[in-house]
């Protein structure tokens, strides 16, 4: 079951994107943020429940404050260890996408490591495309990462 993210799913939500941060290849967050930072970050956010238990998370963040940007979000989906492999990331990310259709977001962008062919698989698969990679764009634990970036336009919103 996907619905909205609510403040009392913050535990399991932190919980997934600690994991996330562990793998190293995830984000280049060494930590999860309190939740009110996450909070103001974020919106849309939607969470998969299965058996009463939060198993994964996606979330949009705005890529400007600018007017002409108004329509451009950022996403991110995280999917607890136990649970990926069982489409519960594709389930979040296709939700998201009509939910931010909805919010009148005609391009979601995400950034991913090219490690995480996971994540590439997935974003690929709901018609995500790569725009280009951002060589060492940051570092992660004192190393340079590369990030693919990733983007959907709206066949919606024109």
């Amino acid at each position: 079951m996907i619905r909205e993210l609510d403040e009392k799913d913050w535990p399991a939500v932190r919980s997934i994107f600690e994991e996330g941060i562990a793998t190293g290849q995830a984000t280049f967050e060494t930590e999860a943020p309190s939740w009110e930072a996450w909070d103001g970050a974020h919106s849309g956010g939607l969470v998969a429940e299965k058996g009463g238990e939060v198993v994964g998370w996606a979330a949009r963040s705005p890529y400007s404050t600018r007017p002409a940007y108004a329509g451009v979000a950022e996403e991110s989906v995280y999917v607890a260890a136990e649970a990926r492999g069982r489409g519960v990331g594709r389930a979040l990310l296709a939700a998201l996408v009509e939910q931010s259709e909805q919010a009148g977001i005609w391009t979601l962008q995400a950034g991913v490591f090219p490690e995480n062919r996971a994540s590439v698989s997935l974003h690929l698969g709901c018609g995500f495309r790569v725009v280009g990679i951002r060589e060492r764009i940051g570092r992660l634990n004192g190393e340079w990462r590369d990030v693919l970036l990733l983007e959907r336009r709206s066949e919606v919103i024109r």
